[in-house]
């Protein structure tokens, strides 16, 4: 049994889902919507086990699971829509959620991803030294409360970029003239400043064994907010050079991470910086734009079908690239 645990609605999980019940894979799905109404029991020793009822009727004895695909979104947001007078709904969510993320990393079923393995991302500096230890470039990165350090910083790297230090999302930014009359509020938050790196953004999914890599033109600092600053952003599948499409996926494997989705940028010299790794990528955007099956990837993956999927799913392409779809499956 596959277990699928966060909201329908979610893109990558309802892909999943979908790819799962057309490979007539039999999957359950935790619906987080039901949070205020779930109840989860996990034993530890001698083996993990455990129990999800819902109403008080037992749904799924988690020892059936062979694999599961988790996306949880924040339970206290979800119990104000769907529990908004119960008073005892907040502490049923908390512990419902507290067991599941502990039977996510203790049990011998495939998770995508261990709750344990994803905390990485809480901490970018963290994650970028990790990443240099692993043969990829990163930015030069300052962490500063310090004016005068950023000052010299930016008087040595010139153009810088700014964004957030933990894994709560942001939008990244160039520092500006603009921020100058704001700069004494360093004192009060430590903030990330990094050097602008010039370049095509590539982003590269790795599904254990396979790579799926995207090439994205954006004037945009960060393409993910373009509409909001007037640009756009055009996505295509792209080839990787074979070094740099092992050495992402050596990097997701030391991560202890099946399924990651990687923030690469291309200079105008040819050097490969990366920026991090993201333990949950929303991979449907991607998938959209370019037509490669990286939910199929996921799929087989969870349902113990890895080595068809690498027969059928991986790139090897002429001239030696990596990446993305052969000609065939473009053309389909």
């Amino acid at each position: 049994m596959i277990l699928l645990w966060g909201l329908p609605a979610d893109g990558p999980l309802a892909a999943v889902a979908k790819r799962l019940r057309q490979l007539g894979v039999p999957a359950f799905l935790l619906d987080q919507r039901l949070i205020a109404r779930t109840a989860v029991s996990v034993t530890a020793a001698p083996s993990p086990s455990g129990v999800i009822s819902i109403d008080g009727v037992d749904v799924l004895a988690l020892e059936d699971v062979t694999a599961a695909y988790i996306r949880p979104h924040d339970s206290r947001r979800i119990i104000e829509r769907t529990a908004p007078g119960d008073p005892h709904a907040a502490a049923r969510a908390a512990q419902a959620d507290m067991a599941m993320l502990t039977w996510a990393d203790i049990s011998p079923a495939l998770v995508l991803n261990r709750p344990e393995a994803m905390t990485s991302n809480d901490s970018k500096p963290y994650q970028a030294a990790f990443i240099a230890r692993h043969g990829l470039r990163v930015p030069d990165t300052l962490i500063t409360t310090d004016v005068g350090a950023l000052r010299e910083f930016r008087d040595r790297h010139g153009e810088l970029i700014y964004k957030s230090v933990s894994s709560t999302r942001s939008i990244v930014a160039r520092l500006g003239d603009e921020h100058s009359g704001r700069l004494d509020s360093l004192r009060w938050c430590p903030t990330q400043f990094q050097q602008h790196v010039a370049g095509t953004d590539f982003r590269v999914h790795v599904v254990a064994d396979d790579i799926f890599a995207t090439e994205i033109s954006s004037e945009a600092d960060d393409y993910r907010y373009a509409s909001r600053t007037g640009h756009g952003a055009d996505l295509r599948p792209a080839l990787l050079p074979v070094e740099v499409a092992d050495r992402c996926r050596r990097l997701a494997l030391a991560l202890g991470l099946p399924l990651a989705g990687i923030d690469l940028r291309r200079t105008p010299e040819g050097e490969w910086y990366c920026f991090e790794v993201n333990p949950s990528p929303g991979f449907t955007y991607y998938q959209q734009h370019t037509g490669m099956p990286i939910d199929l990837a996921v799929a087989r993956h969870l349902a113990g079908d890895a080595a068809r999927a690498r027969s059928r799913l991986r790139l090897v392409a002429a001239g030696g690239g990596v990446g993305g779809l052969d000609r065939r499956q473009q053309r389909r």
